[in-house]
């Protein structure tokens, strides 16, 4: 499966959290091409500041593979990580992480720092931004623009 299906599934999740009022973040977690934890933000319906997409869809594959490694992989979020998340996806030395939209006021790939490339972390990660970016904006500027009325 290409990186935009599997985005498209991430979008998915993104839009159960925008109809629960939850900031629309979703995230699928794919291992050997198959779809092994999916999740998105909870924070607000939860109120617990770190069920953020990413912790909650890495917390259920590494419950499913028995295992804090998951070298093998791949996060879809259709949001860039923020710091939080990078240091969760480094922990669990994930080997790659596709976003969709960037994020200029928390994202820790690309749009502050470099975290998940940092040569001073024991463990880099392989990322590929902009996938599907427009529709993973889109959802985002429609919940914000929402609330703002």
């Amino acid at each position: 499966m290409s990186d935009e299906y599997y985005m498209n599934l991430a979008l998915s999740m993104a839009r159960k959290g925008f109809n629960k009022d939850d900031v629309p973040v979703g995230a699928v977690i794919v291992y050997k091409d198959k779809v092994i934890a999916k999740a998105y933000n909870t924070k607000n319906i939860k109120k617990c500041a770190i069920n953020h997409a990413e912790v909650l869809a890495i917390k259920k594959a590494c419950s499913k593979l028995h295992s804090w490694h998951l070298e093998d992989c791949t996060l879809y979020v259709t949001m860039e990580p923020c710091l939080m998340c990078c240091g969760a996806i480094l922990q669990a030395r994930m080997g790659r992480v596709v976003y969709g939209a960037k994020c200029a006021k928390f994202g820790y790939v690309h749009s502050i720092s470099e975290v998940l490339n940092s040569k001073k972390n024991n463990h880099q990660v392989s990322v590929t931004g902009g996938i599907l970016e427009d529709e993973c904006s889109k959802i985002l500027k429609d919940f914000f623009s929402n609330k703002r009325d």
